[in-house]
């Protein structure tokens, strides 16, 4: 899409839509990534992976706190993959939108929109009264040589529902987070607490299953049909226009994700597994990278200080318990499903790497290992800092920790 001498245009369809989908928009549940993120910020970003709710999170954030600017036409939520950009320059909607006095700019499915980082540093640079939000694709690469947002914008990572947020959605009730040290030295008064309002293992095994990604309010007969097409519309469409990789290859892609769906968690064997998809080592483990940044899978390593691009993980997951289920069904091990649901819920602000002696070792100080309601800390009792997080039980003791806990992590 080449550059425009930016004109004032007709963006008039644009306010319709932008007004329609902001009033449609329910505030019934709104996501805690809206109380972290600094919204005075002149250049914001946002991304995560597809179905995780960022697009629900700008329409929320616009509904409750500029519905003024809204109504007068100086704030505007826009997706860039709207048909009106097949005529007109992202530019163009900028200078117009700033010359009628428009002072914020939601920009949705940056993604789809061709140089993107180029336009966002041209509208940061010539127009500092706008205020700019853009949301996308976790795949988004900021460091584009060409036009380095990295010094301008302030980037959030955005994730699937928590159990908390979705124990929160289901019963109204508002717990808050709980930090890593309180979950591991204060488990006991919290989970006393929550018990004493729900029972977690009421909605446990339903937020494995199908919790955690927001659309699930939409209905559950589908979820697992709008989910598989989540995952498509990653690897068919996000990954060959983000990741560069060409359609040809997209079905070894989907074979590699199969095969890892249908073991994970596993111990990689680069040459089996190169082997077995036709691919050499450097290509396989480029793959990994990508399905990795897509929120696909999860990649374990045992030293991330030392970690190269290309460096094969000593361990891989599914990146969370709904894809699990998706892809084995009834087939799903109880024991990889609480590995993966602990190492997601521990991913999203800690540091989690492979551990020879246990499941996890986490911010470079805590041993956690994962099992059933009977686990006992034998494995790991020469250890500092070493706790179990149990299945099966609502209060624990010492340092056995009930897995669900963890959950509040978010």
């Amino acid at each position: 899409m080449g550059y425009n001498i930016p004109m004032m245009i007709d963006y008039t369809e644009l306010i319709g839509l932008s007004l329609k989908r902001i009033k449609n928009t329910k505030e019934t549940f709104v996501r805690s990534a809206d109380k972290k993120i600094n919204w005075n910020s002149r250049l914001i970003g946002i991304k995560g992976a597809r179905g995780s709710g960022k697009t629900t999170l700008l329409l929320q954030h616009l509904k409750n706190n500029h519905m003024d600017l809204i109504v007068s036409g100086k704030a505007l939520f826009v997706s860039l993959d709207n048909i009106w950009f097949s005529k007109n320059s992202l530019l163009d909607l900028a200078e117009s939108f700033s010359k009628n006095g428009g002072k914020i700019l939601y920009l949705d499915e940056v993604h789809r929109y061709e140089d993107w980082p180029i336009y966002l540093k041209n509208i940061y640079d010539d127009y500092p009264e706008l205020q700019v939000v853009f949301a996308g694709s976790s795949l988004l690469h900021i460091l584009d040589a060409r036009a380095d947002l990295s010094r301008r914008a302030v980037m959030y990572n955005m994730q699937g529902l928590s159990f908390r947020e979705f124990l929160n959605l289901k019963t109204g009730n508002d717990f808050g987070e709980l930090s890593l040290e309180e979950i591991l030295l204060e488990h006991t008064k919290h989970t006393l607490d929550i018990c004493g309002k729900v029972r977690p293992f009421e909605y446990f095994d339903e937020y494995l299953k199908t919790g955690y990604y927001p659309f699930f309010m939409e209905g559950l007969d589908s979820y697992y049909m709008k989910l598989e097409e989540t995952v498509n519309m990653i690897l068919d469409v996000e990954l060959p226009l983000l990741r560069k990789i060409e359609i040809a290859y997209v079905p070894k892609i989907k074979k590699l994700l199969a095969i890892i769906a249908e073991s994970s968690p596993f111990m990689l064997n680069v040459s089996k597994l190169a082997g077995a998809m036709e691919l050499n080592r450097t290509t396989l483990l480029s793959y990994l990278k990508s399905l990795t940044d897509a929120k696909l899978i999860a990649s374990l390593f045992k030293d991330l200080k030392t970690v190269s691009s290309l460096q094969k993980p000593d361990k891989i997951f599914l990146e969370n318990t709904n894809l699990m289920y998706l892809y084995q069904g009834k087939k799903v091990d109880e024991g990889n499903i609480r590995e993966t649901f602990l190492l997601n819920q521990l991913s999203y602000n800690q540091t989690v790497e492979f551990s020879k002696t246990s499941d996890f070792f986490v911010n470079d100080t805590y041993t956690i290992e994962c099992g059933g309601k009977s686990k006992t800390g034998e494995q790991i009792k020469t250890l500092e800092n070493a706790f179990v997080a149990a299945d099966g039980i609502e209060i624990g003791s010492g340092s056995k920790i009930p897995l669900w806990l963890f959950g509040f992590l978010y």
